[in-house]
């Protein structure tokens, strides 16, 4: 039960900053949807024990590659799904947490949050550009055969 009250929220939120930021008024359902499937996908790690840190990265890698589908297939910029499906894994607590540690004096703690916050938008970042590298050299070695790397190894030869 708390799953599916978890996957509402995190539909209704995620769309909701979809229309905060202009998203076309088609895409909007998919938004909710990109951030409901990342959210759950985080949760669900968080659940398991694998730390917050590898729960984003892996959440992010999931909004970047259904925000690259559906991207795709409503001939939309991918950034129209990326930017509200990754709301919902942005640290916003924890950067709060920071700094009202820092106003109390509290440099420990707010040194301690500030990694953990740093830690898990680094996370997000590197999910986001690792999706997408992947699906682009999946899709330029199935529209050639060939991925980059293995273009320039044969070309590299064929130069000796």
């Amino acid at each position: 039960m708390e799953l599916i009250i978890q996957l509402i929220f995190s539909f209704i939120f995620t769309a909701c900053f979809g229309i905060i930021f202009n998203a076309p008024t088609k895409a909007i359902p998919y938004c909710g949807f990109v951030g409901a499937i990342g959210w759950i996908i985080y949760y669900m790690l968080i659940q398991i024990n694998v730390t917050e840190v590898q729960a984003s990265f892996i959440g992010a890698f999931v909004v970047a590659i259904v925000a690259q589908i559906f991207a795709r297939r409503f001939k939309m910029p991918m950034i129209i799904f990326n930017v509200s499906g990754i709301i919902p894994l942005v640290p916003g607590g924890i950067a709060y947490n920071t700094m009202r540690n820092i106003v109390e004096l509290d440099y420990t703690m707010g040194i301690q949050n500030g990694m953990r916050a740093f830690m898990i938008s680094g996370a997000i970042a590197m999910g986001l550009v690792f999706a997408e590298v992947i699906i682009q050299l999946m899709m330029k070695f199935f529209k050639t055969g060939l991925t980059s790397m293995q273009s320039f190894a044969r070309a590299k030869r064929r130069l000796k």
